[in-house]
């Protein structure tokens, strides 16, 4: 039955999602605030930084100790995707979304307002709470509610992730590190906002299910399915976790390496902005890309690009624009993936968490592990290190499609 236009329905029924076989998981409201939303992690997850100069000052911190923020952020973040997961199946889509926007909002106000340094950081592992379950409920809401269009959407949504990574960097330096806590709890108000948005989200469908086992010859072919998929989902979580650590290490290493061979500091500081807005422009760029090619080439040509990139990176007068092309390259990975992954092991119940989890200890792991190796061979090997972290991924997605039509080939 097709559905009639949107501009035809009454008001109120136009804010609901729509039931029934062909279920709208979003209203056009509701769609919109996700996004609003995945800008809002965005911007939450990029303030830490820039903020730690006022916090060193009104808590009296060294840097390593005022850097335990963006930790507590990331662990509550992880804790939040593993913990909303298991649950997801017992209750619906707008509590897990509702639960997560209001942890969020109290976590960013707690922040702005923390009388001691262990308030602050109990306040930032809420807000990571809330990061974790937007983060998981909306990838997954949007990888299963969009049936086709599941790698657009997704990288539309994951693209204003990147919108407020830029923009809230921006802000504090608009008004001043000092301000910071006026950023955290306007933040934390609009996340409370959010939560008018949620009469929208079907409350039925999305969350991720035990397959029904059948008998005879199905129920076999399903266990060797099985059997088979939980090498590729290890895969998965592989590439995860090192892409992520990937992106990363190039936010966080391209300044140094750049100023290493000969470039000025605001440069180098300019040109790993670019990096990060490259890799928004290149989450639109590749949406009509994924009506017309398959996820698993999307994602194998990403990482050959990013490999090529990160190679050519080692050329001094090439550097800056080859992360920039990094950047636009790596861009796909993360949403596309997600995609590939619930069409490639639909029978893993919590495939999707476990993947957005191990990207969260990819990009805190990144850093000390890099540093590491770089403390000893020097920062113009930061190229060469990135470039062989690279091509493990893409070694992980061919292993990955030649293993799933293998797979799929014994049924």
């Amino acid at each position: 039955m097709t559905e009639p236009p949107l501009t035809s329905r009454t008001a109120p029924e136009a804010d609901r999602p729509q039931e029934g076989p062909g279920v709208r998981m979003f209203s056009t409201t509701a769609l919109i605030a996700s996004c609003v939303g995945f800008a809002l992690i965005g911007a939450l997850q990029s303030l830490y930084g820039p903020a730690i100069p006022a916090l060193r000052q009104e808590y009296g911190l060294t840097p390593s100790a005022a850097g335990l923020a963006l930790s507590a952020h990331f662990t509550g973040g992880v804790a939040g995707v593993l913990v909303f997961n298991r649950v997801h199946g017992r209750v619906g889509n707008r509590s897990l979304l509702g639960t997560s926007y209001a942890l969020m909002a109290l976590g960013s106000l707690g922040f702005a307002l923390a009388p001691s340094w262990p308030a602050a950081l109990f306040a930032a592992l809420v807000s990571g709470l809330g990061f974790g379950g937007i983060d998981y409920g909306l990838n997954q809401l949007f990888a299963v509610g969009f049936g086709n269009r599941g790698a657009a959407m997704l990288n539309v949504l994951n693209a204003h992730f990147g919108i407020g990574a830029v923009a809230g960097p921006a802000l504090i330096g608009l008004l001043g590190p000092g301000r910071y806590m006026v950023v955290f709890a306007a933040f934390g108000g609009v996340s409370a906002l959010l939560l008018f948005s949620l009469r929208g989200v079907s409350d039925k469908g999305g969350s991720p299910v035990t397959p029904v086992e059948g008998t005879g010859a199905d129920a076999m072919g399903a266990a060797v399915l099985r059997r088979s998929m939980g090498g590729v989902l290890a895969a998965f979580v592989a590439l995860y976790v090192l892409h992520v650590a990937v992106e990363a290490g190039v936010g966080g290493w391209e300044p140094t390496h750049l100023e290493t061979v000969g470039y000025g500091s605001a440069f180098a500081a300019s040109a790993t902005s670019v990096y990060w807005f490259m890799m928004t422009v290149g989450r639109f760029l590749v949406v009509p890309l994924t009506l017309r090619l398959s996820e698993p080439v999307i994602v194998a040509v990403s990482c050959v690009g990013m490999v090529g990139c990160l190679g050519l990176a080692a050329v001094p007068a090439a550097a800056p624009y080859a992360y920039a092309g990094v950047g636009l390259f790596i861009a796909p990975i993360f949403p596309t993936g997600l995609t590939w992954l619930n069409r490639t092991v639909p029978t893993a119940r919590r495939a999707g968490a476990y993947v957005i989890a191990a990207s969260m200890i990819g990009g805190v792991a990144a850093g000390p592990a890099f540093g590491g190796v770089i403390e000893w061979s020097g920062p113009r090997m930061v190229p060469v290190l990135l470039c062989a972290t690279a091509l493990v991924c893409l070694a992980l997605v061919l292993w990955i499609h030649r293993a799933t039509g293998r797979a799929k080939a014994a049924l």
